[in-house]
């Protein structure tokens, strides 16, 4: 089928198009639909399938026979008008209140209002100016690893100091189940006071407990459209210190195999510079498409974008806790997280994602970039697809392929940025420990 389609410069984030499908595909297209309803339904008289146009029209109807071949011209115009614009639609298109059906041996003229993301200028099309670690290992990110392999080594001693109990701590206590908690009920349960780990609610009821202290804990959430109430009575019965043992050279080498603790370091120090190899571009790629995102010049996401950016979002999640075997009720009880925080943090993911890839698109298209029939085929060759003609046809007819193009800009803009980056290598992990120290008054 062949269709000319013209559209308007995009207005309020939407673009006016006007669709022309020929006579010829018009009658063909009323010729499939008269022949689909004579296979679908038995006609008195006639054979399936057999049934002439009179008798259809006199027992279905002739307007839902055109009804039926609007839609069924529709379906395949719509996708080659996206793909003769070369737009990504947010939403579905807009065709009026009233649209018009085919008419026999006429062209089908129909006209459609297409929401598409704003079209947007940045501020500054110049690379940015980011930070980043240093390829080779420092000091503060060896030492940062060997506590953290350390950690897996610790022990804990009862706290002999008489004090209350703080967020981060290690405590064993008892907890009477009162309403609604089964699963948190236990003696001598040991826990980490931590929110997350923890109940928010009930992690700041233990805070500021001291030992041998008991106290009753409630709270409530809203379930639908019900509230959940817990209450729990909680005694503490210890805090406990975390012991980490001496690094010494008998302790390496009974612990992690190496003669001695400079083998150790030594280790380290590649291991973590072997890791760097393959996380610091993907690091700088964040890093720079984050900067350009704060140059786009617009006051506001539309909705209908951020809508469309937050689906996307909500289904990678999904698909990953699916491929870990998980839940989303299971990971969100398992970090204590209420599913209108998760959400409300999600919508800010979408955002900040909508805005950066407005950016990427702003810079694209003032570097003129494009995408070429070779580098699309080269996307689908890179996904591994068993047929790679077939997965583009299918794109095509789907009216898929102008989100591949814009994938593709978006991927040569974000190469730009990282090519023509400033960049400033810095010891973050050093600084952090020292903002980390000055604040603990060390």
């Amino acid at each position: 089928m062949n269709i000319t389609v013209t559209a308007e410069r995009p207005q309020n984030d939407k673009v006016a198009a006007k669709v022309v499908v020929s006579a010829k595909d018009v009658d063909s297209a009323i010729a499939q639909a008269y022949k689909d309803i004579a296979q679908k339904y038995s006609f008195q008289g006639f054979r399936r399938g057999r049934a002439p146009r009179p008798v259809i029209d006199g027992m279905v109807g002739r307007e839902a026979v055109f009804a039926q071949a609007t839609e069924n011209l529709m379906n395949v115009a719509q996708p080659m008008m996206y793909e003769e614009l070369d737009i990504v639609p947010v939403d579905r298109p807009d065709y009026g209140e009233d649209p018009a059906l085919v008419v026999e041996h006429e062209d089908f003229v129909i006209e459609a209002t297409i929401p598409v993301p704003p079209t947007c200028e940045l501020d500054s099309y110049d690379a940015p100016a980011i930070s980043m670690p240093p390829a080779e290992a420092t000091e503060a990110e060896v030492e940062q690893q060997i506590e953290q392999l350390l950690s897996y080594h610790v022990s804990y001693e009862d706290e002999t100091e008489e004090r209350a109990a703080v967020e981060g701590d290690v405590i064993v206590v008892d907890i009477e189940n009162k309403e609604g908690a089964p699963e948190l009920a236990g003696t001598d349960r040991q826990l980490s006071l931590r929110k997350g780990y923890l109940p928010e609610e009930l992690a700041e009821g233990i805070e500021g407990m001291t030992k041998g202290e008991t106290k009753d804990v409630e709270w409530s959430h809203a379930h639908g459209d019900h509230e959940h109430k817990t209450a729990v009575t909680v005694t503490l019965k210890t805090i406990k210190k975390a012991v980490t043992p001496e690094l010494t050279d008998e302790f390496t080498k009974k612990s992690f195999g190496f003669d001695t603790v400079a083998e150790l370091r030594d280790a380290v120090k590649e291991e973590i510079e072997e890791d760097k190899k393959q996380s610091l571009p993907a690091l700088k790629e964040d890093r720079v498409v984050e900067e350009i995102g704060k140059h786009l010049v617009l006051e506001e996401v539309p909705e209908a974008y951020q809508n469309q950016v937050f689906s996307e979002l909500a289904n990678e999640f999904l698909s990953q806790l699916q491929r870990q075997g998980m839940s989303l009720d299971m990971y969100l009880g398992a970090r204590g997280i209420k599913s209108d925080e998760f959400l409300a943090d999600l919508r800010e993911q979408a955002e900040e994602r909508a805005r950066q890839s407005l950016a990427l698109d702003a810079l694209a298209d003032k570097l003129e970039f494009t995408a070429t029939t070779d580098e699309v085929r080269a996307e689908f060759e890179r996904a591994g697809v068993e047929d790679v003609e077939k997965s583009m046809s299918e794109f095509l007819e789907n009216g898929q392929m102008p989100a591949v193009r814009e994938s593709i800009r978006r991927t040569k803009a974000v190469k730009w940025l990282a090519e023509n980056a400033t960049v400033t290598e810095v010891d973050e992990i050093a600084e952090a420990r020292a903002k980390k120290a000055e604040e603990a008054g060390e």
